[in-house]
């Protein structure tokens, strides 16, 4: 259970018209569906804050879905209720905010003391990245442990 911080304003522009509380929840949970990871999660928006609940099979699919659900725009905190069938907590320190001019090279470097591991973060990412070089500042990234 925690708090994770997000930049409201970077992000998949995934609410269009959904102007109700409601309606971006579903637009939320349809988002993080797509992804495949977990059907079991559910979501809650108000406001800046989406809520997430419901049970994922192990912390790197908990981690890609707070970060699915935080690279929304319009999102800027994600309340994790959710629960690991594996077992498992998360930190601050198993995500990474890319600033301008990061690469995954550059953010393995200092993550990992050793630039070549940049794969390591890609595919902890994907399929939220479709490719090494398509990162943003703003966005907030998985980072595996070593």
């Amino acid at each position: 259970m925690g708090l994770f911080s997000f930049i409201k304003d970077a992000g998949d522009k995934i609410f269009g018209n959904a102007s109700s509380s409601e309606e971006q929840a579903k637009a939320a949970e349809s988002h993080i569906k797509q992804y495949n990871i977990s059907d079991k999660v559910t979501a809650t928006v108000e406001g800046d804050t989406i809520t997430l609940s419901g049970e994922v099979d192990d912390l790197l699919a908990k981690q890609k879905v707070l970060t699915i659900a935080g690279n929304i725009a319009g999102i800027s905190k994600v309340v994790d209720n959710i629960s690991v069938a594996q077992g498992g907590e998360l930190a601050e320190s198993n995500f990474y905010d890319v600033k301008p001019g990061d690469t995954l090279s550059k953010i393995s470097k200092e993550v990992y003391g050793d630039p070549n591991r940049y794969n390591a973060i890609f595919e902890a990412n994907k399929p939220m990245l479709s490719h090494p070089d398509k990162i943003y500042p703003g966005q907030k990234l998985v980072i595996p442990q070593a």
